[in-house]
This record gives C-alpha cells, sequence and structure tokens, in this order.
C-alpha cells in the first residue's frame, strides 16, 4: 500500500501537466554515450487570449540516463520571442495598468521547477509584452527574457483595442 502511494505522489504529478506547446526541434549541443544527448528545443505556443500572437520559446534540455528519464533538472536558461502572426483579436478581456498575467508555464524538473511566460500589456506604447523566467520552491532564478509585440494593422485588418480587466 505505501508504494502505491509513494507511486502515485511522485508519478501523477508527472501526468498532471501537460504541455500545451508545439515542439517545434531540436539541436544536440553535447553526446552522451548513455541516454539522449544534451539539446536545446525550441517550442511555440499561442496566446490564449490574444488571437494572432504566437511565442517561440528555447529551453535547454538536459540528457544521459537521467534526462532520459525526466528526473534531471534542467537549467534556467530560456528565450523567448512572440511575433504577430495574424490579425490581433482579444478572446477575453486581460490584465492591464502594469499586472501579470500568466499564458505559459511548463515543469523544468520532477518536482519544483518550473518555466512561466506572463503577459503585461502597455496602454502608452500599445504594446503586449511577455517575459520568460523560471523558479523554484524555495528560490528562483534572476535570468529571464524578454520580447514585444505591438498592436499593428495586419494588411487592411485594425488590431482590436484590447479589453482590460
Amino acid at each position: 500500500m505505501i508504494r502505491f502511494l509513494l507511486a502515485f505522489v511522485f508519478l501523477v504529478p508527472l501526468m498532471a501537466t501537460p504541455s500545451s506547446a508545439e515542439e517545434i526541434g531540436t539541436v544536440d549541443t553535447a553526446f552522451k554515450l548513455l541516454g539522449a544527448n544534451h539539446k536545446i528545443a525550441i517550442e511555440a505556443f499561442d496566446d490564449p487570449k490574444v488571437e494572432g500572437v504566437t511565442c517561440f520559446l528555447s529551453m535547454a534540455r538536459k540528457g544521459g540516463i537521467t534526462g532520459s528519464l525526466g528526473l534531471a533538472e534542467d537549467t534556467s536558461d530560456a528565450s523567448i520571442a512572440c511575433r504577430q502572426v495574424g490579425p490581433i483579436k482579444f478572446l477575453e478581456k486581460i490584465v492591464g495598468k502594469g499586472n501579470s498575467e500568466k499564458v505559459f508555464r511548463k515543469r523544468r524538473s520532477i518536482l519544483f521547477k518550473k518555466l512561466h511566460v506572463v503577459r503585461f500589456f502597455n496602454a502608452k506604447r500599445n504594446t503586449l509584452i511577455y517575459l520568460a523566467y523560471s523558479d523554484k520552491l524555495i528560490d528562483g532564478s534572476p535570468q529571464n527574457s524578454v520580447s514585444a509585440v505591438a498592436l499593428m494593422p495586419w494588411g487592411n485588418t485594425m488590431p482590436a483595442k484590447p479589453i482590460t480587466k
């Protein structure tokens, strides 16, 4: 019974956190004799509340035996580039006035480390700003990356006005 509970406690969080990003591709950075090689992966996700904006993340993935089993803790290094890929349309209200809103989250270790992407709206510059950073249960990392998307016309279509909370 105790084995079942331990397996439940450690395996359910892994299954309950599907990533909503699409993997674009990977490149090997270091050869590992046993297990997968160390890699840099590129993933893309669409902003869930702003149609017409896609963000691209690059992040390191540890290889080796622990990396292949999903037990390695990936580094905090991540880079983000967000782009307008179509006409801008706000599907729901977004947070305004300097407050951030979480738009993406991905586990970077088996238990405690996560990569977050949050969105800010700068009304003065009519711009969406995306910040990528990682955190841990006890301490986070100062490493971060930022990208901005100016709300611009797409062809003859003007961008929708942001609906803020």
